[in-house]
């Protein structure tokens, strides 16, 4: 077995191989940018090597950056993780002339089926199910244009190098075909050097399921289940789970199959993913397979006991499988949750800065319940515009896929994260999502149900009377504290009163609280109340409380006359309020937002690509005003209404901060 393995890559996915190199035995070898000079794996690793500036362009996906570190640390084998240069067949080539081991399939099989347009022909020769689709190369905007009429709209515009939802675009008619092709050849070319664009039909109301296979060199291959993937945002995954809820025995039996056969074709040896869409009647339809480790591993390993990474290792070391397929049996139920450094009520646009808070909910791992956080950041470390916006992986495992569920609610609730945007709140509103705990779901399930975007989470009425019970409670204790702060004489304390008024989510609710040694219960007009115990003391950010025996988690801070509460993708503004203080509050004027209708504001950090636009120019709704790129991503950037410019303010290649202005129109 190897003594030393270098990690082509960074981020979470760095941090785990080194977990699984050092359970093997295993000495690792990190890389870094000037940006990750910093960086969890860089701390993780034995070894750490300085491979460039910032950009992957200059760094990361550099293959003669990545030779220099291994010559200068003697790494005896490289895993590649996944993105950069996982599916570069050139690096692997590199590779195995330099005598270096590489942890994924041979160079031929990353030609044949890392190239999407390549793997798509083999496919239909085996005689696989595919998509309609256009595989030769495009070589500009009209010929696109020209190709999706012939197929028919909607079609998928998709980079043949890609992969982690870069360099895709879905175009529904001609305008958006000539800009989802040059925005996907733009972003090919950054994340994988390679602007190769192909086209095909988009399936409408798919799922989007893929099946894990992981072959030795020995002839063997096994499949170890299938990844329901339908959860998207963007071509990009949010929320995945094995297994899928959709899938019987005999369909997955022969997506397995299937996914086996093809990758013997091409002589696959290692860890990868045979993706398929499935209809409504359970027929599949390969897509692409994608030949290195995919993000979305740990709920595999979590429902068959399986370590990806090691099993990676040890078929690039030469080893058998130590399994066959009967051995693999599907244990219970896997939930993963991306978290994203992405703000959900700014669009999902990318953030950046200082985690000035980040603690995760700690991992267990029992007979009845797995917590697992994969991540690649820690508490004050920066969020870079350069790289992807995911920061970590929360995955939970349990025995059904309701208890899954439940048990990924809990940890959601309990995963603190300031000083970036985020999307807890979303994959927290997902959880609690009527259509998915039913597992109706398919790739379009967040354009159906966030048509608008997310705007928040509006709590029912039993949810929002607990949080008002436990916000009148908590107001108690935090009142008590403020009179003994306040020193007054002797023993005399200022009388905390029990009726109180507290507002939130638009409604004013009235209660009676009566406090005991053990805790509180709060009384509703209706004659209803709620009992709440609880160990919180002020200014700790995490309440755990128990609301009529039930278990209730909430993110607190302080606002002046009462509390923001976050709960369940919901975040609200507490006010706690005597009847008196209630009664003022009504009359006071809302303050109005500034009027910002006049400019283009950047909607997020990130670099000016292209300014489409001139001063004295007349512009109509829609028509593309600016790009901006962050975190690999072509944002174009369009008029709301007809206007003029009267100022072009940016510049291509400005680096802009959160609502910096772009354009001043007249």
């Amino acid at each position: 077995m190897f003594k030393k393995i270098l990690i082509a890559n960074r981020g979470e996915i760095a941090c785990r191989v080194i977990k699984s190199a050092r359970k093997m035995g295993i000495k690792s070898v990190a890389v870094y940018s000037d940006a990750d000079r910093n960086a969890l794996h860089v701390s993780m690793a034995d070894e750490a090597v300085h491979i460039g500036p910032p950009p992957a362009a200059q760094s990361y996906i550099v293959i003669d950056r990545i030779m220099e570190a291994i010559r200068k640390t003697g790494a005896e084998a490289v895993h590649p993780g996944y993105g950069f240069l996982s599916e570069n067949m050139k690096f692997a080539e590199a590779l195995e002339k330099e005598g270096v081991v590489f942890v994924g399939p041979p160079s031929p099989a990353i030609e044949a089926m890392g190239d999407k347009i390549t793997s798509k022909k083999i496919a239909m020769e085996a005689g696989v199910s595919t998509v309609p689709g256009y595989m030769g190369l495009i070589a500009d905007a009209e010929e696109a244009v020209k190709i999706s009429r012939e197929i028919g709209y909607p079609v998928m515009i998709k980079a043949s190098a890609g992969g982690g939802g870069k360099g895709m675009r879905i175009a529904w008619n001609d305008e958006d075909a000539r800009d989802g092709f040059q925005s996907s050849k733009n972003e090919a070319a950054a994340s994988f050097g390679d602007d190769r664009i192909f086209i095909e039909k988009f399936v409408t109301q798919p799922r989007h399921i893929e099946i894990q296979v992981l072959a030795d060199k020995h002839g063997n291959c096994v499949y170890l289940h299938e990844r329901e993937c339908s959860i998207q945002r963007r071509n990009q995954k949010v929320i995945e789970e094995a297994p899928s809820p959709f899938l019987d025995a005999k369909t997955r039996k022969a997506m397995g199959e299937q996914a086996c056969a093809l990758a013997k074709a091409v002589g696959y040896t290692s860890a990868g993913t045979v993706e398929f869409i499935v209809d409504g009647n359970r027929n599949f339809y390969f897509l692409e397979m994608n030949t290195r480790l995919q993000v979305e591993h740990p709920v595999t390993e979590l429902i068959t006991g399986v370590d990806l990474v090691e099993q990676m290792i040890r078929v690039a070391g030469g080893e058998k499988l130590p399994f066959s397929q009967s051995d693999l049996k599907i244990n219970g139920w896997a939930m993963e949750s991306r978290l994203y450094a992405e703000d959900p009520y700014r669009g999902f646009l990318p953030s950046i800065g200082r985690l000035s808070r980040y603690r995760p909910p700690v991992e267990v791992a029992t007979a009845t319940g797995v917590v697992r956080n994969d991540t690649g950041v820690y508490e004050g470390g920066e969020i870079s515009m350069y790289y992807d916006p995911m920061i970590a992986k929360l995955c939970t495992w349990a025995p059904t896929r309701g208890e899954a569920i439940e048990g990924m609610r809990v940890a959601l609730d309990t995963f603190e994260v300031e000083g970036i945007g985020h999307n807890l709140p979303f994959l927290s509103a997902v959880m609690d999502h009527p259509r998915f705990v039913e597992g109706a779901i398919t790739t379009a399930f967040i354009a159906e149900e966030y048509p608008e975007g997310f705007q928040g989470v509006t709590l029912p009425e039993g949810s929002l009377r607990k949080v008002a019970a436990a916000a009148a409670a908590m107001n108690r204790v935090a009142e008590i504290r403020r009179t003994r702060i306040t020193g007054r004489l002797g023993n005399h304390e200022r009388h905390v009163g029990d009726e109180w008024v507290v507002s939130l989510q638009g409604e004013e609710i009235a209660v009676r609280i009566a406090a005991d040694r053990d805790g509180a219960t709060v009384h509703f007009a209706d004659g209803s109340a709620h009992r709440v115990t609880s160990d919180w003391t002020p200014g700790q950010p995490l309440a755990r409380l128990m609301v009529d025996g039930d278990p209730v988690v909430l993110k607190v801070g302080k606002i002046p006359g009462g509390f923001r509460i976050r709960t369940r993708g919901a975040d609200l503004k507490v006010h706690v309020r005597t009847p008196r203080q209630a009664e003022l509050a009504r009359l006071m004027p809302e303050k109005a937002a500034p009027d910002t209708s006049r400019f283009l504001l950047c909607p997020m950090p990130g670099l000016v690509v292209k300014i489409s636009v001139e001063e004295g120019q007349e512009v109509q709704e829609g028509q593309a005003l600016a790009t901006v790129e962050a975190m690999k991503m072509e944002n174009i950037l369009r008029a709301e209404r007809k206007a003029t410019v009267k100022r072009v303010v940016a510049a291509a290649g400005a680096s802009l901060k959160v609502d910096d202005v772009i354009l001043e129109f007249d």
